[in-house]
């Protein structure tokens, strides 16, 4: 749990960087989890001639591939993209991942800010970004390249403006100032949602943050960035020869809308019925692999609100 003093700190300010939040063996199983899972992407495309033999190593594979054009990130990515669906979108869903977002030590965080009854939200994805000087030049995905800045209420729908919702942003590995950490504009009693634009990304709209008084979040590997839904935030760019890995989750009050109703959650938590929290990670995949059936046969649906002709965006 947070202390007082960090719940008020939270409250006051709209983030809080709390270390070694995650335990270690629960960040190594996940690691493994990942090397396998690119060490099968990896044969298929040596096997295809796209990148070559030889390279070891989850860090140097993945930025090889990077190069060669090969698309890792939506097999890795625990969600289904914004974009088109159909029903060979990979995604990835499994036990280590799983374990990671009902860990105890981030549960009992969750419930120092939304109460004892807590759902794992849908918005949630995995965050590994290659250096910005491998970046091609139309890259624009936030998951890969840089993030622009933005609120994560208002990349939501409208339906969750009132939801009591916390965002954790774990730390895989550590992030730093230079290899693209979090940044965020700390937030005063009277913060709004600010207007957003779909540019590149969707990101506040011009002229709305003040970017002078950004304060830049480094967290070491197995810490956490607890981030408010109104926190203006955006990521540095990565500027070492390495990776820089995370994963972005959110948990809100159960029985309070997600703000992407068409994604499937689970109960993490419940104090008052703890026989309705999801136990078992392949029920987990199951209801993803569900989703994923009825939304490539259905029309798509939009993940946000904004749109190009919206005042603040002309």
């Amino acid at each position: 749990m947070l202390t007082p003093a960090q719940t008020a700190d939270f409250a006051a300010r709209g983030f809080l960087v709390v270390e070694d939040v995650v335990p270690p063996s629960v960040l190594a199983a996940v690691r493994t989890e990942y090397e396998g899972l690119l060490d099968g992407l990896y044969r298929g495309w040596v096997d295809e001639g796209r990148v070559p033999g030889g390279i070891k190593g989850f860090e140097a594979r993945l930025i090889a591939a990077y190069r060669a054009g090969c698309d890792w990130f939506q097999p890795m990515d625990i969600s289904l993209p914004g974009d088109r669906i159909t029903e060979e979108t990979p995604m990835h869903f499994g036990p280590a991942v799983f374990d990671l977002l009902t860990c105890p030590r981030l549960l009992d965080i969750a419930e120092s800010l939304v109460g004892p009854e807590i759902t794992s939200n849908p918005i949630q994805h995995v965050r590994i970004k290659p250096p910005a000087r491998d970046l091609r030049s139309g890259e624009v995905r936030a998951h890969i390249t840089r993030t622009d800045w933005h609120q994560d209420r208002a990349v939501a729908l409208a339906e969750a403006d009132a939801t009591d919702m916390v965002t954790v942003w774990i730390a895989m590995t550590d992030a730093t100032v230079e290899n693209g950490c979090l940044q965020v504009v700390p937030m005063d009693a009277g913060q709004e949602m600010l207007p957003h634009c779909p540019k590149l990304q969707t990101a506040i709209a011009d002229g709305f943050v003040d970017e002078a008084a950004a304060l830049p979040l480094p967290v070491g590997a197995g810490g956490v960035v607890l981030l408010h839904p109104l926190i203006p935030h955006a990521s540095l760019p990565n500027g070492t020869d390495g990776i820089r890995w995370s994963f972005d989750i959110r948990y809100n009050r159960t029985g309070q809308p997600t703000g992407r109703a068409q994604f499937p959650s689970f109960v993490a938590r419940s104090r008052k019925a703890p026989e309705t929290a999801l136990r078992d990670w392949r029920v987990w995949k199951k209801d993803w692999e569900s989703a994923r059936t009825r939304l490539a046969r259905t029309p798509h649906i939009d993940i946000h609100r904004w749109t190009s002709d919206a005042p603040f965006c002309a």
